[in-house]
């Protein structure tokens, strides 16, 4: 595993007055994977944003850590993986060991969550926590100084290609707030419903680091062309 983290070069940092594109592979073509994963790594994407569900936190499933061992063997990439599931704790060693990046876990699936962000940093990746919609920003406060990352939901997890929740844009401007006061490294990373344009612009002047974008990036015909006009 060692060997293969030192394929991840890229240093995904806050304060580096950029956002990072993270496209996200739920929203690809699975039958061309390899294909798929050569072409985002080529285009210029900076993270993979790979989504764990289980159909039991959430209404959908989708894949496992064999596919994620198969796609970290394919892509040099940073590995984002997202776990939508119930029992986080019970398949972090196998994500880890699989070779994500970074692992996000939902605060509302796990019962011990300063454990658990303590147990994947321990093992070399960085830990982030999502808040659903509904989830307040306060709920941050007792781990945010242990956070890598803080991942916002803009829609409701479970599917991809749903409209981006405009309230979320206060809650990004929050956690900003917060942590430039606890925690000044810790990244923010939004996903749901972020497209080309002002939804773009507005989610990034508000303070994300990271933005997840799933059928807005595989649904381009030009992953370049599409990457070269976000830099503008």
């Amino acid at each position: 595993m060692e060997e293969i983290r030192k394929r991840n070069n890229k240093k995904i940092e806050t304060g580096k007055g950029k956002a990072y594109i993270a496209p996200s592979l739920l929203s690809a073509d699975f039958l061309r994977l390899g294909e798929e994963l050569k072409a985002t790594e080529e285009a210029g994407a900076d993270v993979l944003h790979v989504d764990i569900m289980d159909g039991h936190f959430v209404p959908n499933m989708t894949i496992g850590p064999a596919v994620v061992k198969a796609i970290r063997s394919a892509t040099v990439l940073p590995m984002d993986v997202h776990l939508m599931i119930e029992n986080a704790d019970r398949y972090l060693d196998d994500f880890i060991e699989a070779g994500a990046d970074f692992i996000t876990v939902h605060m509302e699936a796990c019962v011990h969550l300063n454990r658990t962000v303590n147990y994947i940093k321990k093992h070399g990746v960085r830990a982030g926590v999502a808040l659903n919609p509904a989830t307040p920003v306060s709920a941050l406060q007792s781990i945010i100084y242990d956070l890598d990352m803080v991942l916002i939901m803009s829609v409701n997890p479970g599917f991809g290609g749903q409209a981006f929740i405009p309230h979320a844009l206060e809650k990004i401007t929050e956690v900003k707030r917060l942590a430039e006061e606890k925690n000044q490294g810790a990244l923010i990373e939004v996903d749901g419903g972020v497209k080309p344009g002002e939804i773009f612009e507005t989610v990034a002047l508000a303070g994300a680091d990271i933005l997840v974008m799933g059928s807005a990036f595989y649904g381009t015909d030009d992953y370049s062309g599409l990457i070269r006009a976000l830099r503008k």
